[in-house]
């Protein structure tokens, strides 16, 4: 009887240690497929990933108060899976040497890509339900480590557009007072002229308003710092280190003046 009693207890006592053995196995086997969860899903053109994740985490970025957008939050969202493993060639964030052609072209330019889609891109990241300014916060969020975002706005796509407007005409404003007073056209005749007078290069000619279109249609800035930090055949300041930025931005405003 109590040989009995010996081996049934030796019995639940066994039984017991194997449950909660096979407890702890389950919760490790939890903790390491935690652990080795990807970051994100790979999203291309056509697909919906970009909205299923976003409704995953919570949905809207943006506080329901009409507060500052989460540009982080969404980028985590929507936008990391390919820009931090570099999936479909996007440029990954920080990434200076893949993103300086294309911070060239200016931050309208990227804000413009990634609403409407460009080559592997969805559009919005896949998610049409983000507005334009919060597509505009992720961006920024994006290409802050490589370059001078503008300040954005909390309030709407409107107070957005408006202040983007305002700063465009300040920085204007503050353009023609730098080159107040230069002589744009001796400076291009000195440094510019050798290639856009004659298409040298591949350089636009001067006065050829069709050459110049879509050049102009990325805005004056991006025209400027082209002319300041080379771009594709051209060279910085034109081949010119000891000219200022102002003496460049002189001669520029005069070469695109005679296509406007």
């Amino acid at each position: 009887m109590k040989s009995s009693k010996l081996i049934m207890g030796c019995l639940v006592t066994l039984g017991l240690s194997a449950g909660m053995a096979v407890a702890q196995d389950d919760a490790a086997h939890d903790a390491i497929a935690e652990r080795l969860k990807p970051v994100g899903e790979l999203c291309l053109q056509g697909e919906d990933c970009g909205t299923a994740m976003a409704a995953a985490s919570g949905g809207d970025s943006s506080a329901s108060s009409g507060g500052a957008i989460d540009g982080a939050g969404i980028y985590n969202n929507v936008c990391m899976a390919c820009h931090e493993t570099g999936a479909a060639g996007a440029p990954v964030r920080g990434d200076e040497a893949a993103w300086s052609e294309r911070t060239g072209k200016g931050f309208e330019t990227l804000v413009s890509h990634a609403i409407n889609g460009f080559n592997a891109m969805p559009a919005k990241g896949g998610n049409p339900n983000l507005s334009d300014a919060e597509v505009e916060a992720a961006v920024a969020h994006l290409v802050e480590p490589v370059m001078d975002v503008p300040a954005q706005e909390s309030g709407g796509d409107e107070a957005a557009s408006a202040s983007a407007e305002g700063e465009a005409s300040e920085a204007s404003a503050g353009a023609e007072a730098a080159t107040a007073g230069i002589d744009g056209a001796a400076i291009y005749n000195t440094a510019c002229m050798a290639c856009h007078d004659t298409g040298a290069a591949g350089a636009p000619k001067k006065g050829d308003a069709e050459a110049w279109a879509p050049r102009l249609e990325k805005g004056t800035e991006t025209l400027y710092s082209h002319a300041i930090n080379g771009f594709n055949a051209m060279p910085a300041k034109g081949g010119n280190a000891s000219l200022s930025d102002a003496e460049v931005k002189a001669a520029v405003d005069h070469l695109v003046g005679a296509a406007q």
